[in-house]
């Protein structure tokens, strides 16, 4: 496995497991946190929140398989599968058992891997966590998800990727956006199919089978995951539910001291209890 630095705490490299190569970034040592991303982003929405959480513990994000710098395993891609690749990394950096934070599609991997492995879970984030259910399969079936852009040969349908997702980020930051575009250009059509997967995921029948202390955090900014995160909170019995004032759809790496801070201070008052 090669590694490389950024900056002077996060390295990063390639992990070979059964699925592919997974391309992960660490920092720090200690209790193990893994850390899974939206679509159609990669390691890099918890680029600033790494160093922050490898003060205390041994942070890790991953590049969910068919995003970033991971390989695209062979076969239709799923929730379950990407739950799958998420514990073979954590095999192959034979890391027993973990806390998971997920945000966006990445919550929805955290609850399968919470829901399907919970004795290697100690401690659960579901950050801006989809509630995906009989009606949202329904009314998401045909719809058309928000990536879904057709390439154009004048590269106008980049201007439209950006437009389309401009409403759901802080107003003039360009930087947060320009790093959502380089995801997605690199996640190819697996932009829009990621949220596909999302809403074919049968998480109604998931999350009642996770037993770990769970954290859902419910950024006030975002339309989609704020008013179903009583939802996800009250199907999960003894999770905790927090608001993030201000917090939008891209929440770790718009505000990464604040969700840096509060995932520490979920992780370390439950994690060694379980």
């Amino acid at each position: 496995m090669s590694a490389t630095r950024t900056g002077s705490s996060v390295e990063r490299r390639f992990v070979t497991t059964p699925l592919g190569r997974i391309h992960v970034a660490t920092a720090g040592t200690g209790f193990p946190i893994l850390m899974l991303h939206q679509t159609p982003r990669s390691w890099d929405e918890y680029r600033d929140v790494l160093p922050l959480l490898g003060r205390d513990f041994r942070a890790i994000a991953m590049d969910t398989l068919g995003f970033g710098d991971s390989d695209r395993p062979a076969g239709e891609p799923s929730i379950e599968l990407w739950a799958q690749g998420a514990f073979a990394l954590l095999d192959a950096l034979e890391v027993p058992r973990a806390a998971i934070v997920g945000h966006h599609t990445g919550a929805a991997i955290a609850v399968e891997m919470a829901a399907s492995g919970s004795a290697r879970v100690s401690a659960l984030v579901l950050s801006a966590c989809p509630f995906v259910d009989a009606a949202r399969r329904a009314k998401h079936h045909a719809m058309r998800v928000i990536d879904d852009v057709e390439t154009r040969t004048d590269g106008s349908h980049l201007t439209e990727l950006w437009a389309r997702r401009q409403p759901f980020y802080p107003a003039d930051d360009t930087d947060l956006l320009r790093r959502f575009m380089i995801d997605a250009l690199r996640a190819g059509e697996m932009a829009a199919e990621g949220h596909r997967v999302v809403n074919r995921y049968r998480m109604e029948d998931r999350l009642g089978s996770i037993q770990c202390p769970t954290l859902v955090i419910a950024p006030t900014g975002d339309p989609h995951a704020h008013p179903v995160a009583p939802k996800v909170a009250g199907a999960i019995e003894g999770s905790i539910l927090r608001e993030l004032s201000g917090g939008m759809v891209p929440l770790p790496d718009q505000l990464p001291e604040a969700f840096a801070g509060i995932v520490r201070d979920f992780v370390a008052a439950n994690a060694a209890k379980t």
